[in-house]
């Protein structure tokens, strides 16, 4: 067996910040809020449901994961956050319109005292967005410092001596790492000139990483995989992951594309296409957002496939992806999936996916999830990129040496391997002569 890591006990409630309190976030809230009151099931959440086989199949022990790893209890979770609206957590929900009335009703006054902070906003990067209840500073160092007072005050307000923070705004307009990225100086000196490359994402990324709080992006922007804060996560101990929540049809994307890579079939080209009609699908309509997430979405398959190992199989796929914003579908996503495949002596066949999702539904457990086992990194003095969470993400962060496993199931291995690890339990190889010799 291997040596357990010491972990610290969960003592106390813990504080779970949310920049963007939009429909994924009040999904989550009512969610949590429904599970404690008996309504409602955490369907969806690996930390709550999932289990982890122990040991050799014939031991038959196979405990749920929040049995097995110190999380802190869904009872001790407190919620706040920010937003570029005032509504508190009740009018935001019922204006994401993902639960019925009688959800909403069984919750009211919990999410009625939950208002979020104004946000760090900046129209260059949610251009569709008109912000009513953002901040007003001088520069961004005054932005940040705002950010960190405001996360000081959500734990004393609520007697708290930890917090995470999970980043669910708006998809931010493309960017590419500037020189101001490279390096903690030049990162700080930037927010100090207010530099245009400096995002509101990153500000929220560095103000929780100042002040020991975990941090993960649930969106495509750039923040916390910037080597500046990068750096700064590893030297302050404090666990980062990301980025973009892996929800709908990349999830099937995971799913599907191992499979046929296991079978070693081919694939000649794979179109995939999208309608989505709540916020987030408004702010996609803005060419430079729509770009974030569509190099999220387009870089699964390649690392999955590796067409340099299998150039006959996947060298020349067509991959091609779309977004459109549709009012009429709300929180409600569809997404079409046309894959063309071929066989034994390059016979071609097709897949045709249709996946008619709720966005924040698929959402909402990540974020429960990500806050538990971010708070169990830090108790267990597990600073830097957590890639064992890649399992909930998009574009998994890594060291720059590393690609990202995108396949699904390694996710899945590296992430109970990783819980084994930290609780002394021998790793599981699924070693095929274990109980034959």
């Amino acid at each position: 067996m291997t040596e357990a890591r010491e972990i610290r006990e969960p003592a106390g409630k813990l504080g779970v910040l949310v920049p963007g309190m939009g429909a994924v976030a009040t999904t989550l809230i009512a969610g949590v809020e429904l599970i404690k009151k008996g309504h409602a099931v955490p369907i969806g959440s690996l930390t709550q449901l999932g289990t982890v086989r122990l040991g050799k199949r014939t031991d038959n022990r196979v405990p749920k994961i929040k049995d097995f790893v110190p999380l802190v209890p869904m009872d001790e979770l407190v919620f706040g956050g920010w937003d570029a609206f005032p509504d508190d957590a009740y009018e935001a929900t019922a204006h994401a319109g993902v639960l019925d009335k009688e959800h909403l009703g069984a919750v009211h006054d919990e999410l009625r005292a939950i208002k979020p902070f104004p946000a760090v906003f900046d129209p260059r990067y949610v251009a569709r967005i008109e912000a009513t209840h953002n901040k007003q500073y001088g520069s961004l160092r005054e932005a940040a410092d705002q950010v960190r007072e405001d996360i000081r005050s959500f734990k004393e307000e609520h007697g708290l001596e930890r917090a995470v923070m999970v980043n669910c705004a708006s998809t931010e307009a493309y960017a590419q790492p500037q020189k101001a990225h490279f390096d903690l100086e030049e990162f700080e000196k930037a927010l100090e000139r207010s530099d245009p490359s400096i995002s509101p994402a990153m500000i929220y990324a560095y103000a929780a990483i100042q002040e020991g709080v975990p941090y993960a992006n649930g969106a495509p922007s750039l923040a916390a995989d910037i080597p500046a804060l990068v750096d700064l996560a590893n030297e302050r101990g404090v666990p980062v992951a990301g980025k973009d929540f892996k929800t709908g049809q990349t999830l099937m994307k995971t799913i599907v594309a191992p499979g046929l890579k296991a079978r070693m079939l081919g694939l000649e080209g794979w179109y995939s296409t999208n309608i989505l009609g709540n916020r987030d699908g408004e702010v996609l309509d803005d060419e430079k957002s729509l770009k974030s997430k569509e190099v999220t979405k387009l870089s699964v398959l390649e690392h999955i496939l590796q067409p340099d190992l299998y150039p006959e199989l996947y060298e020349d796929v067509s991959h091609i992806v779309k977004i459109n914003y549709y009012p009429p579908r709300g929180d409600s996503k569809e997404g079409w999936d046309n894959i063309d495949v071929f066989g034994w002596l390059g016979y071609p066949m097709q897949i045709k996916i249709n996946f008619l999702a709720r966005d924040s539904i698929l959402a909402a457990p990540i974020v429960l999830d990500l806050a538990l086992f971010l708070d169990l990194a830090q108790r267990a003095s597990m600073g830097g990129i957590q890639e064992w969470l890649s399992f909930y993400f998009k574009s998994p962060m890594t060291l720059p040496e590393l690609y990202p496993e995108h396949d699904l199931f390694i996710q899945q291995i590296k992430l109970k391997n990783t819980l084994r690890a930290i609780m002394g339990e021998d790793l599981i190889t699924h070693l095929g002569l274990d109980y034959y010799e």
